[in-house]
């Protein structure tokens, strides 16, 4: 090293060795992290100007680039500012209602509906009902694997106190032991107000333990009436899951052209309870028999099938359905989904329906095996299903005046002509949603 003196500005001067010392692995490793970071940081500003600019060549590729690195408003807002809830509305308990609903699906949403309302009329807390699970079906489904539990408190917050499950005083592991009663059926709200509300004041915990039509249609107050749609028109939503499923179903059904949603109500489970055996073979008549005795809580054994039949309580055959259909005008290139479980006699009874309309599909025919694998042996959730498909239907029909139809007709009531069909041909009426297809109505 040597220090030279020009003109008083001293200048060092270092001999450093020829060799450049390696970079290590460290240093390696530091440069590839500024080098994403910068890059990252530039394509974010690309982005941003190419949605300020939308020039055509990087509209497609900006839109998907955005997504990921800021989703849409509507997701950023459902993320981090979800939708205020309604007024609590704070009133003083008399007490718990605990619920078991019965039957199929829809027969248990209008069972839910009622509680709902019960509970708002006698100012009680209601626990989240519990699901049928001993009916022919045996669907082990919960509340919260159909219908979006979080919802259903939230959006009736401001007429009733719902809560998940008992608080663990009331729990059977302290020795408590709660009061068990079906109500009497089609009971006004004088009922309820005189004979079930003082079993609050000794019992603290009411269980009913059957809920189908435990609430009079007519005759009761009109808010009350008002609560019971509410909750079946708002505070029930399927879950997420059932959700986007659905609309998958509708979607593919949609790009096929305008479709007829037939709920064809011939079901094992629907003969068997209705003592219906019309076109069954000697067998079939009696495996449903047998299954009618095997169930307490269906009161009709004995039942003649034609005296049913003439009394216009059985649901219409496969060929019967058929025949209306044709009746109605609608052709060979109509698109029908059956809405239903598993057809009775299978494809056997099915052949004439499928001869006459060959654009019949299902679920099963729609989707892949994979997407319903998670609702397999659970009927209350296939049948959400179909209840989603049915209300974006262009036509509805169904074959027997059930739960489904009435629940259904109620939400269609404002958009399509309301409709129902019954076992005497001239004494029905069909729902043709107007400007799609054009059938003969029959009166």
């Amino acid at each position: 090293m040597e220090v030279r003196s020009e003109n008083s500005i001293q200048v060092r001067s270092d001999k450093f060795p020829s060799t450049v010392i390696p970079r290590n692995r460290l240093q390696v490793w530091f440069f590839r992290v500024c080098s994403s970071i910068l890059l990252w940081t530039c394509l974010v500003h690309i982005v941003a100007v190419a949605e300020l600019w939308h020039p055509r060549l990087l509209t497609g590729f900006t839109s998907r680039i955005s997504w990921i690195t800021r989703p849409p408003l509507r997701l950023q807002h459902s993320l981090h500012s979800p939708p205020p809830l309604v007024p609590s509305r704070y009133y003083r308990s008399n007490g718990f209602l605990k619920v078991s609903c019965n039957g199929g699906l829809n027969q248990m949403r209008a069972a839910i509906c009622d509680m709902v309302t019960v509970a708002r009329l006698l100012n009680l807390t209601l626990v989240v009902p519990e699901l049928d699970k001993k009916s022919f079906w045996a669907d082990p489904s919960d509340f919260e694997d159909i219908f979006d539990v979080r919802h259903f408190i939230d959006s009736l917050r401001d007429e009733v106190r719902i809560v998940r499950r008992l608080p663990k005083r009331f729990s059977s592991k302290y020795g408590f032991e709660a009061f068990q009663m079906p109500p009497v059926s089609w009971s006004s709200e004088k009922y309820y107000l005189e004979q079930i509300l003082p079993l609050f004041s000794k019992h603290k915990v009411v269980h009913f333990n059957r809920t189908d039509t435990r609430l009079a249609n007519n005759g009761i107050p009109l808010a009350l009436q008002k609560l019971r749609c509410r909750v079946n028109f708002q505070g029930l939503k399927f879950t997420p899951q059932i959700e986007t499923l659905g609309h998958k179903l509708v979607r593919i059904l949609q790009e096929k052209g305008p479709f007829v949603a037939l709920h064809l109500r011939y079901e094992m489970d629907m003969l068997a309870f209705s003592g219906c055996t019309h076109g069954c073979t000697v067998e079939e008549a009696e495996e449903l028999k047998r299954l009618r005795y095997a169930y307490p809580w269906w009161r009709e054994k004995e039942i003649v099938s034609e005296e049913r039949r003439q009394q216009g309580l059985c649901p219409l055959t496969p060929e019967e359905a058929t025949l209306v259909l044709q009746a109605l005008g609608f052709t060979k290139e109509t698109q029908i989904y059956i809405a239903s479980g598993e057809i009775y006699g299978s494809e056997r009874r099915l052949a004439p329906l499928r001869a006459a309309f060959p654009r019949i599909v299902k679920k099963e025919t729609l989707l892949d095996p994979a997407e319903l694998q998670q609702f397999q042996n659970h009927s209350s959730q296939m049948a959400a299903l179909d209840f989603m498909v049915t209300l974006a239907s262009n036509t509805f029909i169904p074959t027997y005046d059930g739960n489904m139809a009435k629940v259904v007709e109620g939400i269609l009531g404002l958009k399509k002509v309301s409709c129902q069909i019954e076992r005497n041909l001239l004494n029905c009426w069909i729902c043709i949603r107007m400007g799609h297809f054009h059938g003969m109505i029959l009166h």
